[in-house]
């Protein structure tokens, strides 16, 4: 099993290149399903993720095509993805396939408005939390589907087709969001979707939706109009720049006194991570290529933070967070609210000396004068790049096992960090 390994002390200098957003090219993948004719998709970043819808997509009938690659040939890095669903052959999504990666339940939606059925596979809990599925189900029988549980599949039809209806989501879901976009493109009449997610990712994937010919109102607020449509058609889409990662990499430069421009990011789609990070001691601008990103006076301050559906403090950075806060002068009150289990990089920052205590939903964060490295492990995608931060900033060598969830978020994490100037290195094993 991979690990990688990291000499901390060198500050990053230079200039990191943003791709495309796993979380939005994940259900814009899934909305080729909604029609027979191609979509052709750029800026797609090379991922785990992408590859297991890519495959998920190829068992259900989808032809997939890639041009224009770059990068080492070890890691190549799709510029464009044509997907065409011309004839869907099978409408199970298996649990060997669902089981890897909880996005792949973004079919159902479409399968069922297209096909009139669909078997998804329950795809269970997971390390940061269970993120139930009764949303998604409770909506799309609003729509008209009949939904039945059996055998760990998900079980749904729709003989008659989908109708339009408002649907009041008892708590923000961007997962229930997006399948239900997606299906009620293909409903008969108007469906209105109330208490909405309004994240970046929702928001490109209407985009993509109405440059399919769907006709939706309101992205990138909490109430949706969506009024179905027959038939969609071929469309291209460029995926918006992915703002996790740029919130990562703006927090590398932070935690290692660098000074980095984060190329192709777009500064509107990490607003609330840039108001902590200036309160923090960063300065964080945009360019004309996308944003800078150095500290201030050279001094990180603790700062409390709360996570919060969007536009608020993104749950995917509070790991990474949570590294910054670590060598930070005074303390920090960190508090997830989104997932009830996201604090699993707590025990392997401790181990590198930070000093930090979980109460419940809250980490109190105290900062100590310097990390130390040791051996850590990753639990989950947000946490072990989490732990990669505390490695860049501490003294001595850090190994990292269990990097293949680095894999599923973050491509070729190494080749652009040590292109700033970090010692690190993947050792194959």
């Amino acid at each position: 099993m991979d690990k990688i390994r990291i000499r901390g002390g060198s500050p990053l200098r230079g200039e990191i290149e943003i791709g495309g957003a796993k979380n939005a090219a994940l259900p814009i993948m899934a909305a080729a399903l909604l029609m027979d004719q191609p979509l052709r998709l750029t800026n797609v970043p090379h991922l785990a993720d992408v590859t297991t819808m890519a495959d998920l997509l190829a068992q259900l009938g989808v032809s997939i095509r890639i041009e224009g690659t770059t990068g080492p040939s070890s890691n190549e890095t799709p510029r464009l993805l044509e997907l065409t669903a011309r004839d869907i052959t099978k409408t199970t999504a298996p649990y060997d396939l669902v089981s890897k990666m909880r996005a792949s339940v973004l079919v159902l939606g479409p399968l069922l408005a297209r096909c009139g059925s669909a078997q998804v596979s329950l795809p269970g809990g997971c390390a940061i939390g269970t993120r139930p599925v009764d949303l998604h189900l409770r909506a799309l029988t609003q729509l008209g589907a009949e939904i039945e549980l059996r055998d760990g599949y998900i079980h749904a039809k729709a003989p008659n087709g989908l109708v339009g209806a408002e649907i009041v989501f008892p708590k923000v879901s961007v997962g229930a969001t997006e399948n239900l976009l997606m299906a009620a493109s293909l409903a008969r009449g108007e469906t209105v979707l109330v208490n909405a997610a309004r994240e970046p990712e929702v928001t490109d994937l209407v985009v993509c939706l109405n440059a399919m010919g769907a006709c939706i109102e309101g992205a990138g607020t909490g109430r949706l109009r969506i009024v179905g449509t027959d038939r969609l058609h071929a469309a291209t889409h460029r995926i918006v720049p992915d703002r996790i990662e740029t919130g990562t990499y703006a927090m590398a430069a932070a935690i290692t006194d660098g000074d980095i421009e984060l190329v192709g990011a777009r500064y509107d789609l990490i607003s609330a991570a840039a108001e902590i990070l200036t309160q923090a001691g960063v300065t964080i601008r945009e360019t004309p290529r996308g944003v800078h990103v150095r500290r201030a006076n050279g001094v990180l301050a603790g700062v409390d933070v709360m996570t919060e559906p969007f536009p608020g403090f993104p749950t995917d950075l509070q790991a990474q967070m949570m590294a910054l806060m670590a060598p930070a002068q005074g303390a920090a009150m960190i508090t997830e609210t989104i997932f009830e289990n996201r604090f699993m990089h707590v025990p392997e920052l401790c181990r590198m000396g930070a000093n930090i205590n979980v109460h419940g939903a809250t980490a109190l964060v105290r900062g100590v004068a310097r990390l130390r490295g040791a051996e850590v492990m990753a639990t989950d995608l947000r946490a072990s790049v989490s732990l990669v931060l505390a490695g860049l900033a501490a003294e001595g060598e850090t190994t990292l096992s269990r990097v293949y969830h680095l894999d599923r978020g973050y491509e070729r994490l190494v080749e652009k960090l040590s292109a700033c100037g970090a010692s690190i290195e993947r050792i194959r094993e």
